[in-house]
């Protein structure tokens, strides 16, 4: 197979687009799966007799494992070679995927979605890392737009293919539809993508951080999905040992010598400022088409199929324009997109508060989602870039795992709070004016979310980061299939806060 010098693979070359389908196919996996089971959770309920509370761990106990681990999915490519894991990743969630469709109960299917969970921690930060490791640095921002929006399509693509799966073959096909995109990813990784790896990072792997992160997050999540059904001593006692356990492992990252999460990357206010962005507008998508596709068949009638329909304006924006967005960012620097998409956003969910009993599909939803859609194109590029220019090159494993994991715990929480919050629980799924109700009260909250992280990326950002800077190009640390390793020479990358060393972006991942 013929190889190239390190970071300097051309997008437009044929090589290029292979690696750029080969990372787009394996994260769209993961991502395709987190939202395709939410059009299918009315019926997966009626099937299985699942309670509210059952259906949300159908996709929490997914995000959780994803969340906690992701980290650590990050850590163990940089060290043992990103494409390795994100191989391994892929065949690990499709054998859980299978298992998955396969569940005789809703607890079996819990626990196989836990599993997948896992399998989606060792693939998705790979496959950004891949891209930043392998690209040219005049290509990494278009690379990064074409992922974000590919993937983007996928998320959007999920709920109107799993309305077609769900009235047709049945809910488990949407977890079977993994296994030929796993297939594809493989043949055309195995082939086309070379290996790279931070050659620093040596040490322990951080696994009493990964241990409590994912505790943290699952103490936590139980509590708050507990809530529902009522504040008793024993959701107080959970919500306090997940608190406690969040504390222990900042404590353990701190004095940890090789941490699963550097705390130095966040000395960068760049890079703190895009996470905390990342958490509001994240945890408001989630809620949003959790919710979304609840009300539209539950409340205004429509089938699994047309609700999957009425998101499909987003997926032709993000489609047709996410490259555009990511090249309006690296022209005009991240804040104006990063300020403005959320806020179009927030527009675009206060337009489903026209979405109730008998709505009309072109006057009540197009608008809503069409508004929604063009928010999250002009965000979710120039977003994912700017995370990544805050760090050094050979940070690009952990980066993208603390963004993911950042932006999958915000969902996590988000699906476990906001039906407490709105006042929906137990049966209430299946009742029209329960749903009705709770989803007018939790498009609010998600709104206001939204309105958050756009003030908090104004407030924030500032300079072009995503702007070329006349500079020598830095060599990533990548060891390519022949076996030949270039000499490693991380370099700097350019932040508003001045170039970026080992020091400032925080120890080596481990």
């Amino acid at each position: 197979m013929a190889t190239s010098e390190a970071g300097t693979l051309r997008l437009g070359t044929s090589r290029g687009r292979w690696v750029l389908l080969a990372t787009v196919l394996g994260s769209s996996m993961a991502m395709l799966d987190g939202t395709v089971v939410n059009v299918a959770l009315p019926r997966i309920g009626t099937d299985l007799g699942a309670s509210l509370a059952s259906l949300q761990w159908t996709l929490n106990a997914y995000l959780l494992t994803l969340a906690g681990l992701i980290l650590l999915g990050g850590a163990l490519g940089d060290r043992y070679g990103r494409r390795r894991v994100f191989l391994i990743g892929v065949l690990w969630f499709a054998a859980a995927s299978a298992a998955c469709a396969a569940a005789p109960t809703i607890h079996v299917l819990i626990a196989a979605r836990a599993v997948q969970g896992i399998g989606g921690a060792l693939l998705t930060p790979g496959s950004l890392a891949i891209l930043q490791a392998v690209f040219h640095p005049d290509d990494r921002s278009a690379a990064v737009g074409l992922w974000s929006g590919l993937g983007g399509v996928s998320a959007a693509v999920g709920p109107f293919l799993g309305g077609w799966l769900v009235d047709g073959p049945g809910w488990r096909w949407i977890f079977l539809l993994n296994l030929p995109l796993a297939a594809a990813v493989v043949a055309v990784t195995s082939r086309f993508v070379p290996e790279s790896r931070n050659e620093s990072a040596v040490g322990r792997f951080d696994v009493l951080g990964a241990l409590l992160a994912a505790l943290a997050l699952g103490a936590i999540t139980y509590a708050l999905t507990a809530a529902g059904e009522g504040l008793s001593p024993a959701v107080w006692l959970t919500g306090a040992i997940g608190l406690l356990l969040g504390a222990a492992f900042i404590a353990v990252e701190r004095r940890a010598a090789e941490p699963m999460l550097p705390l130095g990357l966040f000395s960068s206010r760049l890079f703190t400022a895009v996470n905390l962005v990342t958490l509001c507008v994240y945890a408001a998508f989630s809620g949003v088409f959790f919710l979304l596709v609840v009300q539209l068949q539950i409340v205004s009638g429509f089938s699994p199929l047309v609700s999957g329909l009425a998101l499909v304006p987003i997926t032709v924006l993000m489609l047709t324009l996410s490259a555009r967005a990511g090249r309006l960012g690296k022209r005009i620097g991240p804040r104006i997109p990063l300020t403005v998409g959320p806020l179009l956003c927030a527009a675009g969910v206060l337009l489903m508060l026209r979405i109730g009993p008998g709505s009309s599909y072109w006057a009540d939803v197009l608008p809503a989602v069409t508004v929604l859609g063009c928010g999250m194109t002009l965000l979710v590029a120039p977003l994912t870039a700017t995370v990544l220019a805050a760090v050094e090159v050979r940070h690009a494993g952990i980066a993208s795992g603390v963004n993911n994991a950042a932006a999958r715990a915000a969902g996590l929480l988000a699906v476990a709070a906001l039906p407490s919050l709105a006042g929906l629980s137990g049966d209430a799924y299946r009742v029209p004016s329960a749903v009705d109700s709770a989803f007018r009260t939790a498009m609010l909250i998600c709104a206001g979310l939204l309105v958050t992280g756009g003030l908090t990326a104004f407030a924030t950002v500032r300079g072009n980061v995503l702007a070329p800077v006349d500079r020598p190009v830095a060599e990533p640390d990548c060891e390519w299939a022949c076996g030949t390793t270039p000499p490693l020479d991380p370099g700097h990358v350019h932040t508003d806060e001045g170039p970026a060393t080992g020091s400032a972006a925080g120890p080596s991942a481990s």
